[in-house]
């Protein structure tokens, strides 16, 4: 597990420029480093030592000099790949994963670079070069799991890499200044809570997106990424027993996988169904294995928690049980450096109690394992189950169906509108994800400046992309949207920021290509069932997790952030009423209403006030003072 960086120029430039790079991502790599300097670029490594700890240096080349590679991620099958690579007399130099890689980029990645990245079970961001070609190849792997960015320069009509990084920030300690402030970043930024677009907040600056690959020709840097990789898919006739077994055994098997370390190895543990299942399956591995409890860890507040839900499932299975308290001052103290590792505004409230239980974890472990995209590709969300409650009206003859949908837009208000409004709506319209904050109408009260609101709306963006998207059901179009935006923009963008700020390597075992064959088989009848989402998955390990555990709603790592505005307001408004950015974007008058309303108990205006929050204290930690380092520790 690593941070990386690059970047192109002529020698003298880069040789200066690439330390820099990587000192500001220290906390990714606090292990080891390494560098290398050619002579029109420059790339190199921060190392959190995970896999063959004194032999998996980086730059790491190849046996004939012509191959070199810095690498960050793991990759779980390598010693499977290993075995074939021995076969094809490319024996293993080291029990480095990333040595698996250089030598099936010289096996087969030549040759077909699609195939070889699809070969390949884990989570990366990588850059090879082909001194042979004098070519960078940079890729991301199916879903996003690992971030990896470039820093494009315009010319001649066409766009040209300049420096590539697993975080922003590295991009920005190379640049003369500071780019542009992205608007249309802003405005989706303001309806989502993340950013959904390729492009970041930052001009010039965007994300090499998940299951992509880009081939970069040093002599003409042109940027032109193709996608390798998506999820697609394919339900079959399986029938309920077959597939039940068939998911049972494809998590058994990755989260055997997803346990291959040289180091202490734990896991987070809320109250809900998806990190039971895997704390279930890595207790049994260790028993099995004669090994001690794994340790586990949940975090929560004085109001709200699952630590009794956790402890429940801690105590059937006899972990080593950690728990932590978060205080709001806690809270909102961390808040600033929490922006800073982010790069970008991501608004999510449980972003924060993951960074306090990632940093209680790191104190016993150095890898944890968790949940992450149970949800997504099992159909866990319970608006996947929308469709079905809305199916009454669909089947309405035509006059009906549109007396029903101008009910549905009428002014007054009724029992059922909302029903109806919903039911008569195309999919595309009602539905951007699991994170809608202001509506078109609010953002444009809210913003200064008149501004084009027409912005992307993943739902009708992958309508127009993704092959067949229209023939899938709208619950399975959900799914589509939420893997492809939330997930990449959301849920993973603080899973890897929140554990690397300190030095903690996160694994995703439902975020296995091999899961993912099989969860794209399931049909809608056995993902919902019976009032539930995630049918099949919790089927498959009845009797395995406690049957509350396996009956109890989705909570995550929950924050008492509406009690908080409410209880201290000023605390809360600090950050946005001192903030002169947000003074020349937005009308303040909107946000001492949108608090007056939520004090008084109308609203709860919580998000949306966390929202702009989140927004100020960015601008803060990237455009006031040096960017070298996270806001606590910098001095006046």
């Amino acid at each position: 597990m690593c941070g990386i960086a690059g970047v192109l120029g002529p020698a003298e430039r880069t040789a200066r420029a690439i330390d820099p790079m990587l000192d500001v991502i220290v906390h990714r790599g606090p292990d080891d480093s390494g560098t290398y300097v050619g002579e029109d670029f420059a790339f190199g490594m921060r190392r959190l030592s995970i896999i063959d700890i004194a032999g998996g240096h980086q730059p790491m080349w190849s046996e004939d000099g012509t191959v070199a590679i810095v690498y960050n991620g793991e990759t779980y099958n390598y010693r499977e790949l290993d075995e074939h690579l021995a076969v094809a007399g490319r024996a293993p130099r080291s029990s480095s994963d990333t040595d698996t890689i250089v030598r099936l980029y010289e096996e087969q990645g030549r040759d077909d670079l699609d195939g070889m990245l699809r070969s390949l079970r884990g989570m990366f961001g990588f850059c090879i070069y082909d001194a042979l070609r004098h070519q960078l190849i940079l890729a991301r792997d199916p879903f996003g799991i690992k971030p990896l960015y470039v820093q494009l320069n315009e010319s001649d009509g066409a766009r040209h890499l300049a420096a590539f990084g697993s975080e922003i920030k590295s991009l920005l300690v190379s640049a003369a200044e500071v780019p542009d402030i992205n608007r249309e970043a802003i405005v989706n930024y303001l309806s989502f809570q993340y950013n959904p677009l390729s492009q970041t907040f930052f001009s010039g600056i965007e994300r090499l997106e998940p299951g992509h690959v880009a081939v970069i020709d040093l002599n003409d840097p042109v940027f032109t990424p193709r996608r390798y990789w998506r999820y697609e898919f394919d339900e079959d006739d399986h029938d309920e027993p077959a597939m039940t077994a068939e998911v049972r055994e494809v998590l058994e098997d990755s989260v055997a996988h997803h346990l291959i370390a040289d180091v202490p190895v734990g896991a987070f543990l809320s109250g809900g169904i998806d990190s039971a299942i895997t704390v279930t399956l890595v207790q049994e591995i260790r028993e099995a294995q004669g090994l001690d409890p794994v340790k586990t860890f949940t975090v929560g507040f004085e109001t709200v928690s699952e630590h009794a839900e956790a402890r429940e499932v801690s105590d059937r299975l006899g972990t080593d049980h950690h728990e932590i308290v978060v205080s709001l001052d806690e809270y909102l103290a961390v808040l600033p450096d929490i922006a800073w590792y982010f790069d970008e505004p991501v608004a999510d409230p449980s972003a924060v109690s993951l960074y306090f239980v990632a940093r209680e974890a790191r104190e016993h472990v150095t890898v944890v394992l968790s949940g992450e995209g149970a949800d997504e590709l099992f159909g866990g969300y319970r608006i996947y189950r929308e469709p079905l409650a809305l199916e009454h009206i669909r089947r309405l003859p035509r006059p009906l169906r549109r007396l029903a949908a101008r009910a549905g837009r009428a002014r007054w208000d009724f029992p059922g509108r909302n029903y109806l409004k919903r039911a008569t709506t195309q999919f595309a319209d009602r539905y951007i994800g699991n994170a809608y904050i202001f509506r078109t109408d609010e953002v444009r009260r809210l913003l200064r400046d008149p501004v084009d609101c027409a912005h992307m709306s993943p739902g009708r963006s992958l309508a127009g992309s993704y092959p067949g998207f229209e023939d899938l059901s709208e619950s399975q179009q959900m799914q589509l949207v939420d893997i492809d935006y939330w997930m990449r923009g959301d849920i993973l963008a603080k899973a890897d920021r929140m554990t690397m700020a300190h030095s903690l390597e996160l694994r995703v075992p439902y975020l296995d290509v091999d899961v993912a064959r099989v969860s794209a088989r399931i049909p809608d009848s056995l993902k919902y069932r019976e009032g539930t989402t995630k049918w099949l998955l919790r089927r498959a390990f009845q009797g395995r997790v406690p049957t509350t555990t396996q009956q109890r709603a989705k909570l995550g790592f929950p924050t008492p952030l509406r009690h908080w505005l409410s209880e201290d307001p000023d605390a809360v408004l600090a950050p946005i009423r001192r903030s002169a950015f947000l003074q020349q974007l937005i009308h303040m008058s909107v946000v001492e209403d949108l608090a007056a309303a939520h004090a008084a108990g109308h609203i709860d205006a919580s998000r949306r006030i966390f929202v702009l929050l989140m927004l100020a204290l960015w601008h803060e930690a990237f455009f006031t003072g040096s960017i070298a380092s996270p806001p606590s520790q910098r001095t006046a």
